[in-house]
């Protein structure tokens, strides 16, 4: 059974409380350090004591990182070793932690555009106090110093997010996922050693009571869930959210949609489909049921593997789990027509353990609340849609892939603040281009323009 400790500014921590991780199976995989509240306030404390990360130094440690956190070998565990821990303990595909190795290489490369990208381009980086003539202007402030981030398990993605608070100069203190500490626990191995400040960057693993000494510490914090985290924090002003994406498709009459069944079926089952970017919802103009049923006959063939191997395409979770998963969506869907129902969603891997395969239902209308059910599977709600339903069916989306020639109603899409990303059919609502924002900028939340008068 592997050991993972808190890192904290003095370096790594290991508290007489510990949790046993299981894998899928429901076997003992890791002993986790779980930090009581006091080491929480200690250790940021202890951030606030160092100054400021410089951003041109910093810059270059996490593109260093990045390398190593996709080659090196980290206190012992090899890349492999990585993607294999976290397919076991989160249930992901293999390739989906593998796929982040590279996703982690490239986008801390790309770290400085994306940091001076979120920047307006009439607000400098810092004011120049050394040499030449002074004029009135604005610069770009930090809200805080220390950012805390409540981490999801379900992706190692969002993990990259919280590189650019660093680029832009915050200390940062994660509290990991139990699903899934090996992420941040990885990525800040490599940059301490890479030569950030271990001061810089801490890893505090704990229950809820240690993120909520963590937030109420920290001046910034970005907390990840669902709809109960977003419900709770909608009033603090100081915590930014990220709660379901609720990520749809909309096919438009005209268009043939038979040669975009690729990209619709990756949108759905990329990285297990457990991202807040996988769709959820397929609007069709007209009858929607020719596309679902399309639809359907591919997602059945996806293969019931364990989590580690190579051709993995479907989450694994405990077999106890996964017959309640099947419990919940049999009654989220119990007003719609099911090609692939609850009762084919749980394949028994026989090791106590089971693949999760793909659900689709046909609902009968465009504003049924089921459409915004997500589940941790492949799940997709199908409806028609009619030009009079209008944008409405479409709102709250993190992402929206159109299918159409219209471009008025594209147009009206990308007006539509509510809806984050729009695609226009040749990727997969889950592609990520470096230095595009996700839900937003995060500098928006984290920086502030300060106007300067000599």
């Amino acid at each position: 059974m592997r050991t993972l400790n808190a890192l904290v500014p003095s370096g790594s921590y290991g508290p007489h409380r510990r949790a046993v991780v299981p894998d899928v199976a429901g076997r003992p995989f890791v002993d986790l350090a779980m930090v009581p509240r006091l080491a929480v306030v200690r250790a940021v404390e202890g951030m606030r004591r160092v100054h400021a990360p410089d951003p041109e130094r910093v810059r270059e440690v996490i593109g260093a990182a990045g390398r190593l956190f996709a080659t090196g070998t980290l206190d012992g565990e090899t890349p492999e070793d990585y993607c294999r821990s976290v397919s076991r303990t989160a249930g992901l595909p293999l390739a989906t932690p593998r796929a982040a190795l590279r996703l982690f290489e490239t986008g801390a490369a790309a770290i400085a555009d994306a940091a001076d990208g979120q920047r307006p381009v009439a607000v400098a980086p810092r004011f120049p106090w050394a040499g030449g003539a002074l004029a009135p202007g604005a610069v770009w402030t930090r809200r805080g110093d220390v950012l805390a981030v409540l981490a999801p398990g379900n992706h190692p993605g969002p993990h990259l997010e919280w590189l650019t608070a660093l680029a832009l100069g915050y200390r940062v203190a994660v509290r990991p996922s139990r699903r899934d500490p090996f992420t941040p626990a990885r990525l800040v191995k490599a940059l301490r050693a890479a030569g950030l400040d271990p001061a810089h960057c801490v890893l505090l693993p704990g229950g809820h009571e240690v993120g909520d000494a963590l937030v109420a510490a920290a001046d910034r914090s970005v907390v990840f869930g669902g709809d109960d985290v977003v419900h709770r924090y909608r009033e603090d002003g100081a915590v930014l959210t990220q709660g379901p994406g609720r990520s749809k498709i909309l096919i438009t009459a005209g268009t043939d949609w038979r040669r975009h069944l690729d990209v619709i079926e990756e949108s759905v089952t990329s990285g297990g489909g457990l991202g807040c970017v996988n769709a959820t919802a397929l609007l069709v103009e007209g009858d929607a049921r020719p596309v679902a049923e399309a639809l359907a006959a591919r997602l059945a063939r996806l293969p019931v593997l364990p989590p580690e191997d190579p051709g993995a395409a479907l989450p694994v979770t405990p077999l106890a789990r996964a017959h309640a998963l099947r419990g919940h969506l049999a009654r989220r869907a119990a007003h719609t027509e099911p090609l692939l129902g609850a009762d084919s969603l749980v394949a028994d891997l026989g090791d106590g353990s089971a693949a999760l395969r793909p659900a689709l239902h046909l609902a009968a209308d465009p504003r049924d609340p089921v459409l915004g059910a997500e589940m941790p599977f492949p799940c997709l709600w199908v409806a028609p849609w009619h030009r009079r339903d209008g944008l409405g069916p479409l709102r709250h989306s993190l992402a929206l892939m159109t299918l159409t020639g219209d471009t008025g109603l594209t147009a009206s899409a990308l007006a539509e603040p509510t809806i984050r990303n729009v695609f226009l059919g040749s990727r997969p609502t889950s592609t990520y281009v470096p230095g595009l924002p996700h839900d937003g900028h995060l500098a928006e939340f984290l920086m502030t323009a300060t106007t300067v008068v000599p």
